[in-house]
């Protein structure tokens, strides 16, 4: 039995509502119910019926690294769109629903320095903490003072070594119970101007990589870690491709013949192996089938397994 989401303040609820419009993949079946809102007491109220009812349940942000299946989610979906950004001098708090870019933005404009080089990926705080994203050398997680979660109970306050933050990982992505309302950072005081140069660089670089109407989650799969490769694995990386204590899990695709890969309506980028879109009608089992592709041309040639950074919703995208 579905729970009245409708009766909590400040709840707006919708049945049958398709998640493609929600991902950034533009793929994905309907929900059977999704319940959104602003409020972070209105969420709390919302996960404890939700759960209570005994039907399943996801939470989801802004769907830049969701994979929805193609027959949607038959449960109860919530979505947290809280986007408030407030700084008190270099410390800027900011809600899970807001855009990274506008946080990138905000931070630029005022002179605060930390969050920069994440210009251009896309998506919302909430993921970004929840992935601890980062690029070009920097984390997010190397700002985080704290972060604030409910589990359907009163707001709880991590901080950052709660959080247990590693290379694109967190303490959330075991703990799923736990949702992310808020995070806190610590930023640096600079020259406003010189920020926005470096910004507008990546920007330019970012642009013309994942350009922002390609249908993708940016790069698909994780990359590795140089000092934990086998031995006889990092002898065949050339130097040159190891970069801030890691290699482009994009080499090792390359060497198995991904770029320009197309299986139905989804593609992989033939100048950049580690990038899978929608080109046009994909549908998410064509795009789990390309991705264990990928994970099995590579772990028969290296003896290495990829990881996503995507996120499944529903049974067909597992």
């Amino acid at each position: 039995m579905m729970p009245d989401l409708a009766g909590i303040p400040l709840v707006e609820v919708r049945r049958g509502v398709p998640l493609a419009a929600y991902t950034r993949f533009g793929i994905g079946g309907p929900a059977e119910v999704l319940a959104e809102t602003s409020d972070a007491g209105s969420l709390a109220e919302a996960l404890r019926m939700a759960r209570a009812c005994g039907r399943p349940v996801a939470v989801i942000g802004g769907g830049t690294n969701l994979v929805v299946a193609d027959e949607g989610f038959p449960g109860i979906v919530l979505r947290y769109t809280a986007d408030r950004i407030r700084a008190d001098g270099a410390r800027v708090t900011v809600d899970a629903g807001a855009e990274l870019q506008a946080l990138v933005d905000f931070a630029v404009e005022r002179g605060l320095k930390g969050v920069e080089t994440l210009t251009r990926i896309p998506g919302w705080v909430g993921a970004a903490v929840y992935g601890n994203a980062g690029a070009y050398g920097h984390s997010l997680s190397e700002r985080i003072m704290r972060v604030t979660t409910t589990d359907g109970g009163p707001p709880r306050a991590l901080t950052n070594a709660e959080c247990e933050f590693r290379y694109r990982e967190s303490v959330f992505k075991r703990q799923k119970d736990w949702i992310i309302l808020s995070a806190v950072l610590e930023l640096d005081n600079a020259d406003p101007a010189e920020l926005r140069r470096v910004a507008d660089e990546i920007a330019d670089i970012r642009d013309r990589k994942f350009p922002p109407t390609m249908r993708c989650a940016g790069s698909i799969f994780k990359n590795l870690l140089w000092d934990e490769l086998p031995a006889q694995v990092a002898a065949l990386v050339p130097p040159p491709v190891v970069r801030e204590g890691k290699v482009a899990a994009g080499w090792f695709l390359e060497q198995v013949g991904a770029k320009g890969m197309v299986r139905g309506g989804i593609q992989v980028a033939d100048y950049h192996a580690n990038l899978i879109y929608n080109a046009g009608g994909g549908t998410a089992r064509v795009l789990w089938a390309l991705v264990a592709e990928l994970k099995r041309r590579v772990r028969d040639r290296f003896g290495l397994e990829l990881e996503e950074e995507v996120q499944y919703l529903g049974s067909s995208a597992r």
